[in-house]
C-alpha cells in the first residue's frame, strides 16, 4: 500500500495531512515519519524526492548563513556575542556534555544573533527559525554524507513548523521559538535516532506540554531573555525524546490535540499574560537614542514615571512574598499523595476539616468542585474521601489506595458535583449525630481559603491550626 492509498483509505486530506495522521500512516506502513511526509509532498506536488530536498535545502540556506555570522563575528544588542562564545574548539561555555545537542544550541543562538544582523527567513515568527536552523546545521556538520537522513529531518521539522506557523497569529513563544522548537526538535531527535512513530508522537506531546501559554518576553526588547526561550526549546526537545524512546513513561494525548490546544492557549496568552509581561518588562526594554529623539519629552517623561512605579510595585510585591514565605528550616508542608498539592492537597484538607467538624457515623459525603478540580477528580476524590471519612492527612498513601473500596464496603453514599465557581471546593458530610460543611477556595501548597464552615467557622480555624492545615486570607 502506498502512502496515498493509506491516506485515502483512512479519510485523510491528501497533501495536507496532520502530523498525527502522518505518524499513524508511518506506523501502519512500517515507514519512518520523515519518509511518509516526503512521499506525500512528492506525489501531491508531482516533484521528485531530489527536487524536494533541493527546495528544503534552499529554504534553509539564508538562515544557515545568518547562523554562521552569529558563530564567527556577529554581535547583537539583545544577545551579545553568544554565538561566538559557544563556538570554536574551546568554547567559553558548554551547555551540555552531549556534543551534538551542544552544537544545536550553539547554532540556534547564533542564528538569533544573525537574525539581528541580516534577518532570518521567518516561519511562525522568526524565533522558531532559530532552533530549526540549529538542528539542521548540526545534522549537516555531524552527518555530512547522509543526505537521506538530512532530508527526513528537514521534512519532519518543516511539516511541524508549517502547522505552528498557521497556529501563530499573535505574539507568544508557545507557538514560536520555544514551543515550535520543542515540538519539531523532539520529532527530529526521534527521526534521527530511528525511533518508532509512536515514540515520535509521545516525544512531541511531552515536549509541547511545558511550552503551553508561555509568552515571548524578548519580543518586547528585553536583552538576554530570548536565549533561554529558543535554547530551552532545544533542551526540552532532547529531554522529551529521550523519555519517549528510553523510558516507560506513559503518554495518552494525541499530538494533534496538543497542537490544537497550543494554538488556542497562544491566543489566550496574548490577551491575558502578555500584557502583564509587558507591564513588568517595559522598564528594561532596549531603547535607541536615535529613535527616542523623535518622541516628545512629555511622553518620555511619562514612560520614565511609569517605569519607576512598576519597579517600586514589583519590589513591594517581592517583599510581601518574602515575608509570607516559610523559613528554610521548615519549608514544606505535609506530603501529598496522588498528585499536586493544589489538585489533591488543598481539596483533601477541605475534606479533613469537614471530618473533624462532623459527629457520629458518616452516612454521606458530597463533594463540590470547580471545573478544573472536577476534571482532575480521578486523583483528588480519593484524597477528599480518605480525609472526610477517616480524617487522614494528605500524606496517608495507604488510605489513598484503599479508600474507594472502603467507602463502598461501608455503604457510604458519595456525590461528586461540578460547580461553576473558580477555585471552589466544598465538602458536605451527613453524619448520625451532627452534619458538617466546609466551603473553601483552592490554593497551591495544599493551602486553602476558608470561606465558611458549619457548625462553626471559628472551630474550623482552630482545627486547621491543630491539624497543620495552612489557611490563608485570599
Amino acid at each position: 500500500m502506498t502512502v496515498k492509498e493509506g491516506a485515502k483509505q483512512a479519510g485523510y486530506q491528501w497533501g495536507h495531512m496532520t502530523i498525527g495522521e502522518c505518524i499513524r500512516l508511518a506506523d501502519q506502513l512500517k515507514m519512518s515519519v520523515g519518509d511518509v511526509i516526503l512521499e506525500e509532498v512528492s506525489v501531491y506536488s508531482e516533484k521528485t524526492r531530489d527536487k524536494i530536498i533541493q527546495n528544503m535545502e534552499e529554504a534553509f540556506r539564508h538562515n544557515l548563513k545568518a547562523a554562521q555570522i552569529g558563530l564567527e563575528s556577529g554581535c547583537s544588542s539583545l544577545l551579545g556575542a553568544v554565538g561566538q562564545d559557544l563556538n570554536g574548539p574551546d568554547p567559553k561555555a558548554s551547555i551540555v556534555e552531549d556534543e551534538f545537542v551542544n552544537r544545536i544550541v550553539a547554532i540556534t543562538l547564533a542564528a538569533q544573533v544573525g537574525n539581528h544582523t541580516i534577518g532570518l527567513r521567518p516561519c511562525a515568527g522568526t524565533g522558531d527559525s532559530c532552533p530549526y536552523t540549529g538542528f539542521v546545521g548540526a545534522v549537516k556538520e555531524f552527518y555530512p554524507e547522509d543526505r537521506d537522513l538530512l532530508a527526513r529531518i528537514m521534512a519532519v521539522i518543516l511539516k511541524i513548523g508549517g502547522m505552528y506557523r498557521i497556529g501563530k497569529c499573535t505574539t507568544g513563544c508557545n507557538m514560536e521559538g520555544m514551543g515550535a522548537g520543542a515540538s519539531a526538535g523532539a520529532a527530529a531527535f526521534v527521526e534521527l535516532a530511528g525511533g518508532t512513530p509512536e515514540q515520535m508522537e509521545n516525544a512531541m506531546v511531552l515536549a509541547i506540554s511545558p511550552t503551553i501559554g508561555v509568552p515571548c518576553t524578548p519580543r518586547v526588547l528585553v536583552p538576554g531573555l530570548c536565549a533561554t526561550h529558543i535554547g530551552g526549546g532545544v533542551l526540552i526537545a532532547r529531554l522529551a525524546s529521550q523519555l519517549a524512546m528510553h523510558t516507560s513513561i506513559p503518554s495518552a494525548v494525541p499530538v494533534d490535540v496538543m497542537i490544537a490546544m497550543a494554538a488556542k492557549c497562544h491566543l489566550a496568552s496574548a490577551e491575558h499574560i502578555v500584557p502583564i509581561t509587558i507591564q513588568y518588562m517595559e522598564p528594561f526594554f532596549k531603547r535607541d537614542h536615535k529613535v527616542e529623539e523623535y518622541v516628545s519629552r512629555e511622553v518620555r517623561e511619562d514612560e520614565h514615571r511609569r517605569k519607576e512605579e512598576t519597579i517600586k510595585l514589583a519590589r513591594e510585591e517581592s517583599r510581601d512574598l518574602a515575608e509570607r514565605a516559610n523559613l528554610i528550616i521548615s519549608p514544606f508542608g505535609d506530603a501529598v499523595v496522588g498528585g499536586s498539592s493544589e489538585g489533591v492537597g488543598s481539596p483533601t484538607n477541605c475534606g479533613r476539616l469537614a471530618h473533624f467538624l462532623a459527629r457520629g457515623e458518616i452516612k454521606k459525603v458530597r463533594i463540590e468542585m470547580c471545573s478544573e478540580l472536577f476534571a482532575r477528580r480521578t486523583i483528588n476524590v480519593p484524597g477528599v474521601l480518605m480525609a472526610a471519612v477517616k480524617g487522614c492527612s494528605t500524606s496517608d498513601a495507604k488510605a489513598y489506595q484503599t479508600i474507594m473500596e472502603e467507602v463502598k464496603e461501608q455503604g457510604i453514599e458519595v456525590e461528586i458535583v461540578e460547580v461553576d465557581e473558580p477555585h471552589a471546593q466544598r465538602v458536605h458530610i451527613e453524619a448520625s449525630e451532627s452534619d458538617s460543611f466546609v466551603n473553601t477556595l483552592n490554593r497551591a501548597g495544599a493551602r486553602l481559603v476558608l470561606v465558611d464552615a458549619f457548625p462553626s467557622r471559628e472551630e474550623a480555624l482552630m482545627l486547621a491550626e491543630k491539624l497543620n492545615i495552612v489557611v490563608i486570607e485570599s
